[in-house]
């Protein structure tokens, strides 16, 4: 059967025209290949183009009063009979309570501590059982410094035989350290101002920022401590009574983009 030459002629377009767009797209796809190689090539060993930037810190005290005290009394026993060792601890430290809300301390300002436990003596020959130890305390939250000496008196009034020292702190400490950091933060912009200026740039806004408080903060000083024991409440007066104060430390870290300075 002949073959038409027109038909084969047809044909032999369409299969050129097809190669030709194939070598188009084969000529687009190696040059972009070994551009983007010359790129990579070129930026071996170089750093992203940094930001121009400074960073200064600043940093604030508060020194505020101490406004609370606070003390722990409890009483520990110790019987063979459990009951008998409840019955007694419950005797001393019933009244302690009643005593101590009747100087007018808020729940939220006391809380207690409760436990029971096993006392053995251990020997070679093995362990043996001397009674159920019950320990009962109260930690106390002092508002009112004035109430300090009759809360440390109940000890030496009823038995009690847990008293520890008094430790005077600040109740609320969160403002102070706004005060601080706000303090800190004046510190660091003026220093970035004068920074600016020797450097001959200019700031343009607060890219970081971050805050922490100093290992010195909350240092009491000039305050009043006192060891356990029931001998040192009874000697305990007003007349030494000295709350102290508190340092609160802030350091603050502001970093600023910059921009060349127009003259």
């Amino acid at each position: 059967m002949a073959t038409n030459p027109k038909n084969d002629d047809f044909g032999k377009k369409i299969l050129m025209a097809l190669f030709g767009v194939l070598l188009v797209y084969l000529t687009f796809y190696l040059g972009t290949l070994m551009r983007n190689n010359v790129k990579k090539y070129n930026s071996i060993g170089l750093s992203d183009k940094m930001e121009r930037t400074v960073t200064v810190n600043g940093t604030a005290k508060v020194t505020a009063k101490n406004d609370i005290a606070v003390t722990t009394v409890g009483y520990t026993n110790i019987d063979l009979d459990l009951d008998k060792a409840r019955t007694d601890n419950n005797k001393v430290m019933d009244a302690v309570m009643a005593d101590i809300k009747k100087l007018g301390f808020d729940e939220k300002d006391l809380q207690s501590n409760y436990t029971i436990n096993p006392e053995n003596d251990y020997t070679q020959k093995g362990s043996i059982f001397k009674g159920y130890r019950v320990t009962n305390n109260v930690t106390v939250k002092i508002r009112d410094l004035s109430k300090i000496t009759a809360v440390l008196a109940l000890a030496g009034k009823y038995g009690a035989n847990q008293v520890t020292g008094l430790q005077f702190t600040i109740d609320d400490p969160e403002n102070l350290k706004n005060l601080a950091r706000a303090k800190a933060l004046l510190d660091a912009k003026r220093k970035a101002e004068q920074l600016a200026n020797l450097l001959g740039v200019r700031l343009l806004e607060v890219v970081s920022y971050g805050d922490y408080e100093n290992p010195q903060a909350y240092g009491a000083k000039e305050g009043f401590g006192m060891g356990g024991g029931i001998a040192a409440a009874a000697d305990f007066g007003p007349s030494a009574v000295s709350s102290g104060s508190q340092d609160i430390y802030m350091n603050v870290s502001l970093t600023y983009s910059i921009s060349q300075r127009a003259w």
